[in-house]
């Protein structure tokens, strides 16, 4: 089993930075793709950012290019979500998640481990 546990959370205002950690432990020798997923009251669960374990490839959402930055630091079992340049679409709980395998990487049905998610809120 692997366990996935966000923090970083919060609240900020439009403009301002948040970093979001996601905690992996267990059996995490198979994770091949950690993704982070946001969900808005009455809003589909959207892909915001993913990276491949084993390498450097990251992709984004359009909605957040150039603006997050997803990283991992596989000596602490850790991959962060760094949030500048905030906006108050960007307020939503953010996931992070575990997969296996390949496949679109904001495809949120292939992810096989989730956390219990982290708010974060902007303000105008």
């Amino acid at each position: 089993q692997v366990q996935l546990v966000e923090s970083g959370g919060g609240s900020a205002q439009a403009g301002g930075s948040l970093r979001l950690s996601c905690a992996a432990s267990g059996n995490t020798g198979g994770i091949k793709y950690i993704g982070w997923f946001r969900q808005a009251p009455g809003k589909v669960r959207e892909g915001v950012a993913a990276i491949y374990t084993g390498g450097s490839s990251t992709y984004y959402a359009d909605s957040v290019k150039g603006r997050f930055t997803i990283s991992i630091d596989n000596a602490k079992n850790t991959v962060y979500l760094q949030m500048n340049s905030l906006k108050p679409e960007d307020t939503a709980m953010y996931y992070c998640a575990g997969k296996w395998v390949g496949s679109a990487w904001n495809d949120y049905n292939a992810y096989n481990y989730w956390g219990q998610g982290t708010q974060v809120t902007v303000s105008s």
